[in-house]
C-alpha cells in the first residue's frame, strides 16, 4: 500500500488524499512542478503537499483523480461539468502538460454543445457552479460568462419584447408568477414565465445575470427584468441562510435589491401604484439597502400617500415586539407624511384625505404598549393644522393609548359618582361646574404607568375648537384625561354650547336651567347619567345690549381663570392623597387588605 500511495495531498486543509505519485503527475501539470521543485523527497513523503483554494473543494479533487486513474475517462453530464473544466484549469490539466487525453479538452467539447441544451440544462449547470463561482468567473475559458450568454438568449427567445428594453404603462407590483416555462396567451405570463425557475439560483449567479443583461445598478430601466428581481428577493431560499446586509448595501442581495429599487424609481409611478411600491418596500427592506435607494423609493411612496389605505401604511419594524420595539414602523411613516406635506401642502382635498388616513393609523398604533408619547405626537402633529376637519379621531387615538397604557394594572373594583356642585364660594354666579367624585381605589389604578404631566402632554396634539360638541363632553367626563384639559376643552367649547341651547319661555328670573340626559359615552361604562348646566340666554334679542354682552364675556373669561386654578389646588390635593393611601397600602399586612369607605369624598374632578 505504501507503494502505490506514496504521496499525500491535502484539500483546503478539511481532506487528505494517499495517491500514487507517477500517476497523479503524469495527468497534471501542477503536482508535477510541485514534486521537481522540492529536493528533499523524503519531507514530500512524509509531510504531503498542500493545496488551497481548490475549486470544489475535496469533491472537484476526488473527480480529478478518477480521470487520472481512470486513464483519462470519466463520464461527463451537465451537473459535473463545471466543476472538472474548473479542477482541470487548476491543476493544469491541458494540453500543455502533453497528456493525451487531458481533462480540459474533454470538457471544452462537451461545452461546445451548450446552445442546444435545454432549459433546464443551463440552470442545472449554473447551479453546480455556487461553491467555486468565484473561480469559474475569473477562468480564463470565460465559463460563466458563457452560461449567461446561452442562459439570456433562452428567455430571449421564449419571450416577445427584449428584456432589457421593455418597460410598461401598466400598475404593477411584485406578484408570484406561474412556475414553470408553460405559458398562456396573457402578456403577463409570456414575460415572466421564467421567474420561478431562476429563484433556485444562489444571489452571486444572479447578480451576474443582471451584469450580463446590462441592467446592473442605476443602468435599470426594464419593468420585467426589475420585476424578477422583486420576485425573487422575495421567494429566493438562499435568503433564510444569507447574513444581514450593511445598511450601505453590500453582498449580493443587498446589489440586487438596488437594483430592483432603481429600476421602480425609473418606473416611477406610471408601472407602480401606492400600495404596489409600499409591497416594494416591504421586500427590499431587509437586504440592507443603500441610502440613496431607500431615500428615493420613500420620497415616490411619501408623493403618492394620498392613494394609500391603513393596511398599506402597516410595515412591521425590524426590531418587533420580541426584541422590546414596536410592531409597526412608525419611523417610516413619519419620513412618508413628510414627504407628502412637502410636496402638497397645498393641495387641501389630499391633505384631508390623507389626514383621515393618520387619525386611523393613530388608532392602530395606539394599543402598542412599547410606543412612546414622543412617538405618538410625531405622528399626530407631523399635519398641519388645515389637514384635518374634526379632532375626534386623534381624540379617540389618545384615549385608546391612555387604556392601554394600564391594561395590565392590577385594579380593584372601582365606583364613580356624578355629583354637581353649585355657584362655589370662589365662583361667580355665572358658572356652575359638573364635579365628578372619584374613590381612593379607582384613582390608584387609573393609569399608573403615566403620569399627570404625560397625560397632559399627549393631549398637546388636540384642537378643542375642532372637537365636535359630544366628543368634547366625552372627554371632559373621561377620567384618563387631566382636569386641566378638560377645561379648557370645556372653554373652547362654550360658544358652542350657547349656540346649541334652545330658548325657553319661562322663568326669565332664572340665570341657569339644568338639562339632564342618558350618558351616551361608550369609556365611562358605569355612569348612568350626566348633568349639564349651561347659561341662561335671552331668548328676546331685542332686549340686550351691547355692554352686557362684553360684560358677560368678560365675567365668563375671569371665571376660567379661577376655574383653572381650582384645577391646580386639585391636582396638588391628588398627589398628597395619592402618597397617603400609598403608606396606608404598606401598612397593612396581606390578610388584612385596606377598606375603602363608600362615603368618602374623593378628589372632585371638572366636567
Amino acid at each position: 500500500m505504501a507503494e502505490l500511495c506514496d504521496l499525500q495531498v491535502h484539500v483546503n486543509s478539511h481532506h487528505t488524499f494517499f495517491v500514487n505519485e507517477d500517476i497523479i503527475s503524469k495527468f497534471s501539470g501542477k503536482l508535477r512542478r510541485i514534486i521537481k521543485q522540492e529536493k528533499r523527497r523524503i519531507q514530500i513523503r512524509n509531510s504531503g503537499i498542500e493545496i488551497v483554494d481548490f475549486p470544489g473543494g475535496p469533491y472537484g479533487f476526488e473527480l480529478a483523480s478518477r480521470f487520472c486513474y481512470n486513464r483519462g475517462r470519466i463520464t461527463i453530464t451537465v451537473s459535473n461539468v463545471s466543476l472538472l473544466h474548473c479542477s482541470a484549469l487548476f491543476l493544469g490539466m491541458t494540453q500543455k502538460n502533453g497528456a493525451s487525453p487531458n481533462l480540459f479538452e474533454k470538457t471544452e467539447d462537451f461545452l461546445q454543445g451548450m446552445f442546444y441544451w435545454s432549459w433546464n440544462d443551463v440552470i442545472t449547470c449554473l447551479k453546480s457552479c455556487e461553491s467555486f463561482f468565484s473561480y469559474a468567473e475569473s477562468s480564463p475559458s470565460d465559463l460563466i460568462q458563457k452560461l449567461m450568454n446561452s442562459l439570456s438568449a433562452k428567455i430571449a427567445q421564449n419571450s416577445d419584447e427584449n428584456l432589457i428594453t421593455s418597460s410598461s404603462s401598466s400598475s404593477s407590483s411584485p406578484d408570484t408568477p406561474a412556475s414553470g416555462i408553460t405559458r398562456s396567451n396573457s402578456n403577463s405570463s409570456k414575460k415572466t414565465w421564467w421567474f420561478n425557475d431562476l429563484t433556485i439560483l444562489p444571489p452571486q449567479i444572479i447578480e451576474s445575470l443582471v451584469k450580463t443583461l446590462g441592467g446592473y445598478g442605476s443602468d435599470n430601466n426594464s419593468l420585467v427584468l426589475t420585476r424578477f428581481l422583486l420576485h425573487y428577493l422575495k421567494s429566493s431560499p438562499f435568503k433564510k441562510t444569507q447574513n444581514k446586509s450593511s445598511s450601505s448595501g453590500d453582498g449580493y442581495f443587498g446589489n440586487i435589491a438596488d437594483t430592483a429599487v432603481h429600476g421602480v424609481i425609473r418606473m416611477g409611478k406610471s408601472s407602480f401604484t401606492c400600495r404596489g411600491l409600499l409591497s416594494v418596500l416591504r421586500v427590499v427592506s431587509g437586504f440592507g439597502l443603500s441610502r440613496e435607494c431607500r431615500f428615493g423609493l420613500e420620497r415616490l411612496i411619501g408623493g403618492a400617500l394620498d392613494e394609500a389605505t391603513l393596511d398599506d401604511l402597516l410595515v412591521s419594524s425590524s426590531c418587533g415586539v420580541g426584541g422590546g420595539g414596536v410592531v409597526y414602523d412608525v419611523n417610516l411613516v413619519v419620513r412618508l407624511i413628510r414627504v407628502f406635506v412637502h410636496e402638497n401642502n397645498k393641495e387641501v382635498v389630499k391633505m384631508k384625505k390623507v389626514g383621515r388616513l393618520v387619525d386611523k393609523y393613530l388608532g392602530e398604533i395606539a394599543p402598542d404598549h412599547n410606543l412612546k408619547i414622543a412617538k405618538f405626537l410625531v405622528v399626530a402633529e407631523s399635519l398641519p393644522d388645515f389637514a384635518r376637519d374634526c379632532f375626534d379621531g386623534v381624540y379617540r387615538a389618545i384615549d385608546t393609548y391612555l387604556q392601554s397604557s394600564s391594561h395590565n394594572a392590577a385594579v380593584e373594583n372601582h365606583f364613580i359618582n356624578w355629583r354637581t356642585v353649585h355657584r362655589p364660594k370662589d365662583f361667580s354666579p355665572s358658572v356652575s361646574v359638573h364635579i365628578l367624585v372619584i374613590s381612593e381605589s379607582w384613582y390608584l389604578q387609573s393609569h399608573p404607568t403615566l403620569s399627570l404631566d404625560e397625560r397632559s402632554r399627549i393631549c398637546r396634539c388636540l384642537n378643542y375648537e375642532k372637537l365636535s360638541l359630544e366628543a368634547c363632553k366625552d372627554l371632559a367626563r373621561n377620567p384618563r384625561i387631566p382636569p386641566r384639559i378638560a377645561v379648557q376643552a370645556l372653554a373652547s367649547q362654550h360658544p358652542l354650547i350657547i349656540t346649541n341651547l334652545p330658548p325657553t319661555k319661562t322663568d326669565f328670573d332664572q340665570n341657569y336651567y339644568h338639562e339632564t340626559t342618558p350618558t351616551l359615552s361608550p369609556l365611562i361604562s358605569n355612569s348612568t347619567h350626566k348633568e349639564v348646566v349651561y347659561k341662561r340666554v335671552n331668548s328676546y334679542p331685542e332686549e340686550e345690549e351691547e355692554d352686557e354682552e362684553d360684560k358677560n364675556e368678560e365675567d365668563m373669561k375671569l371665571n376660567l381663570q379661577r376655574m383653572q386654578k381650582r384645577v391646580v389646588q386639585l391636582e396638588r390635593e391628588c398627589r398628597e392623597m395619592k402618597g397617603k393611601m400609598s403608606r396606608i397600602a404598606k401598612n397593612n399586612t396581606p390578610t388584612d387588605p385596606p377598606r375603602v369607605s363608600y362615603n368618602y369624598r374623593g378628589l372632585p374632578r371638572l366636567c
